[in-house]
């Protein structure tokens, strides 16, 4: 778990202070939460950080977080920053006065108090107007996520059949953001949308060539012999032999069996075996005149094309089938094409028939509207394959339309749903406006109603107790170099006279911030107003900026006065008197030297004291809370200080370091700047008196039993001392194997160290393991 993400329960409970969080969304900061706000809080981030940006949210009660029972109305909130210099020290050095109560005028004073009972009124009304508006602002949230909800039910089935065209949209959030953000509601073809989609997102898609179609000119159907099929094509000769023929009607059958055998009857009858006349070729060929002999020429040249032809628009149509997109339904197709070879085959059977039989009539199976519907088939087939192959070679453009086309589809499915979801936030969102102008109205009205308390008050300001204070604590601290006197002639005007008695004729931005502070300090626990008794809540914005040393350090003590008076008051021993209690404090500054003034021994208090550290990166200020796991004791928490010193960086690096090579270096640097450096010791003296020292020298000496003496602690001890000199640096230690890597077992002797030389106390700070407050 980081340091950073651990929560409230799990690091401790801070005492309650009235503004327990605030959610910062102004400046440089976006949406940022502060939590675990306590009565003291220090606040470090250098010049630009951001922490303006907190101060003027505060004073602006802008996403402030109140602890149960507490409001801005409850409290006089005091806001030092550059913007108090500005608004309370003018130019000429005039300073606004401190409000009191024993020089208050009774008529004005009732006045004040009547304007001060309708201000309640007016922030009790805001009050109330705030928290119904928060209500309302939070409806079209719910609104909302009950809308997505509902898209994504309703679109759960069709989402998953085009999975792959929703990428980036498949959470609730982004698919509801993606509806709203369609122009265009459309209905489309679902099969076809399908099978583009399929498509353009399957890596292994490719073109295919798209289906021939059979030949729409055909030769055989203008060949005579097709009006043949239809006559009785028989002979005219008038032969003794033809009319024998006819009269036996046996035409077609002597026809038909002359020219299958009579090439190969060898001069004989192929039924008797009897040698044929000498005229019978003749005798034969005479039966049949010139005319029929054409209609059956014309009959075979009509069969033999239509064979050809057909058997060609057969291997036309059959060869579609070699190479097909596997999307496409070739049911139809199929079953006509079949349908197609079984009338051809019918056809070339009645052709056959009708050369066998000339006078018999016959007729061919209707083609034609089979080739039409083959037709119109082949050209939704390529339509298909056409829309395939523009998708393969288009992918990526593909890939886009088909994200369009599916969400123009779930806006069209989802059109009253939208339309209902648009109506009711604008319904919510007027409703929230009306209440937000209602609010500023109230907000307008205690502004004017504060504007006009103050001008009230203003003419009951005793300004002479004022200076007279801030002189009084100027001579108290020693401080020599300035007093303020008022100005002869002109009321509420002061003059700030140098040592030497000479008025100051310039005063540096230091020396304005300073009596400006001195003012603020006045205001906070110097008198109020009569009939106020409202608790106080501090909050104090770089205030040493281009102060000199002695000016830096009075502020310091004030505001360690303050900070003492906001935590006594929380504790019940500062008694309520005449004038309020400081309740919570905020101190925000980039000055290391103030800080490190004001933070000392600040980080033990730990449930009434939090500290922050601004950062600002990429022009985003962040603030992280800065507590940690207290060492040596699991599952407790405390403080740490975000600005260091060298030689608290190094207690800081002993808590965590994990190996003990790196833990004996850590531990020589801190022996050798506190002991030879701070406490004066040369490291012989130092060693002698740890290690020879009859009282101390037992402390590292353990007794194993059999008069023998366990001395792995005084080697220990031994290792660590021998290894530092005056300056700080390493020196060669004497012979010594290291037979230990028990890290814990040198964390015990470098406290033993501590304790031998009556340091413990100093070695408990450091390592924070004293009871925290």
């Amino acid at each position: 778990m980081s340091r950073e993400t651990v929560s409230q329960a799990e690091m401790g409970e801070k005492r309650t202070a009235p503004i327990r969080g605030m959610t910062v969304d102004r400046a440089t900061f976006q949406q940022v939460s502060i939590e675990q706000l306590s009565l003291v809080n220090f606040f470090y981030g250098k010049n630009g950080a951001g922490k303006t940006s907190i101060a003027r949210a505060i004073e602006a009660d802008e996403g402030v977080e109140w602890s149960a029972g507490y409001g801005a109305s409850d409290f006089v909130l005091h806001v030092f920053s550059q913007d108090f210099i500005t608004d309370h020290f003018s130019s000429c050095g005039s300073l606004q006065g401190v409000f009191t109560v024993n020089k208050t005028n009774i008529e004005i004073q009732r006045r004040s108090e009547a304007k001060a009972a309708e201000r309640r009124e007016l922030q009790e009304e805001y009050s109330a107007v705030v928290a119904e508006l928060r209500e309302r602002q939070s409806a079209p949230a719910k609104l909302l996520a009950s809308f997505q909800d509902e898209c994504f039910r309703k679109t759960k089935d069709l989402r998953g059949d085009f999975s792959e065209a929703l990428t980036g949209k498949k959470t609730k959030k982004n698919f509801a953001e993606a509806l709203l953000g369609e122009e265009v509601p459309k209905k489309h073809d679902l099969v076809r949308l399908k099978r583009r989609c399929d498509t353009a997102f399957d890596q292994t898609a490719r073109e295919y060539p798209l289906f021939a179609r059979a030949s729409a000119a055909s030769s055989y159907g203008k060949l005579p012999g097709r009006d043949l099929l239809g006559q009785v094509v028989v002979s005219s000769s008038d032969t003794p032999f033809a009319s024998f023929w006819k009269a036996l009607n046996a035409s077609d059958w002597v026809r038909s069996g002359h020219e299958h055998y009579g090439k190969q009857a060898n001069g004989r009858c192929p039924y008797c075996s009897r040698e044929l006349p000498a005229q019978f070729e003749a005798e034969i060929t005479a039966c049949f005149d010139e005319q029929y002999r054409q209609d059956i020429d014309s009959i075979a040249r009509f069969r033999r094309a239509y064979e050809g032809e057909t058997a060609s628009i057969i291997r036309t149509l059959k060869g579609n089938l070699s190479d097909v997109l596997p999307s496409i339904d070739l049911t139809e197709y199929r079953a006509k094409l079949t349908l197609l070879e079984r009338s051809i085959e019918l056809n070339n059977q009645r052709l056959a028939e009708k050369l066998r039989e000339p006078s018999k009539i016959v007729s061919l199976e209707d083609t034609d509207s089979l080739f039409i519907e083959i037709g119109n088939l082949i050209d939704s087939i390529n339509r298909e394959i056409r829309a395939n192959n523009d998708v393969v070679r288009g992918r990526r453009a593909s890939k886009e339309q088909c994200r369009a086309d599916i969400m123009q589809h779930f806006a069209f499915l989802l059109y009253d749903d939208i339309e209902r979801y648009l109506s009711e936030k604008s319904d919510l969102e007027y409703a929230a406006a009306e209440c937000s102008r209602r609010a500023e109205q109230l907000k307008k009205r205690i502004r004017s109603t504060e504007a006009e308390l103050a001008r009230l008050n203003a003419q009951t300001v005793n300004t002479s107790d004022a200076m007279d204070a801030i002189n009084r604590m100027l001579a108290e601290s020693g401080f020599q170099g300035f007093r303020l006197r008022a100005r002869a002639g002109m009321e509420h005007t002061y003059e700030v006279v140098r040592e030497n008695g000479a008025v100051a004729e310039n005063l540096s931005e230091g020396e304005r911030s300073f009596i400006a502070f001195l003012y603020f300090y006045q205001m906070v626990c110097g008198s109020q107003r009569k009939g106020e008794r409202r608790d106080k809540i501090v909050v104090i914005d770089d205030p040493v900026s281009g102060m000199d040393a002695t000016s830096l350090y009075l502020v310091s003590g004030i505001v360690r006065r303050m900070i003492d008076c906001c935590r006594d008051s929380a504790d019940g021993s500062e008694q309520r008197a005449s004038g309020s209690l400081i309740r919570q404090i905020f101190i925000l500054t980039h000055n290391v030297s103030f800080h490190r003034e004001i933070t000392y021994r600040q980080m033990q208090h730990y449930s009434t004291t939090s500290f922050y550290l601004i950062r600002k990166r990429g022009n985003r200020s962040a603030v992280k809370l800065c507590v940690r796991q207290r060492a040596g004791a699991p599952g407790e928490w405390e403080n740490y200080n975000p600005v260091q010193s060298s030689y608290e960086a190094l207690w800081e690096e002993l808590r965590d370091v994990q190996t003990v090579n790196a833990a004996k270096n850590v531990m020589r640097r801190i022996l050798s700047y506190y002991f030879l450096q701070i406490c004066g010791y040369d490291s012989e003296a130092l060693r002698k008196r740890l290690l020879e020292t009859e009282e101390n020298r037992q402390r590292f000496l353990v007794p194993s039993g059999d008069d023998r003496t366990d001395t792995a602690n005084y080697e220990m001890a031994l290792s660590l001392l021998s290894g530092i000199d005056g300056a700080g640096s390493m020196k060669d230690e004497p012979d010594y194997v290291e037979d230990t890597d028990d890290i814990d077992a040198y964390r015990r002797i470098f406290r033993l160290i501590f304790e031998a030389l009556g340091q413990t106390q100093h070695y408990d700070m450091m390592m924070g393991t004293r009871p925290t407050v």
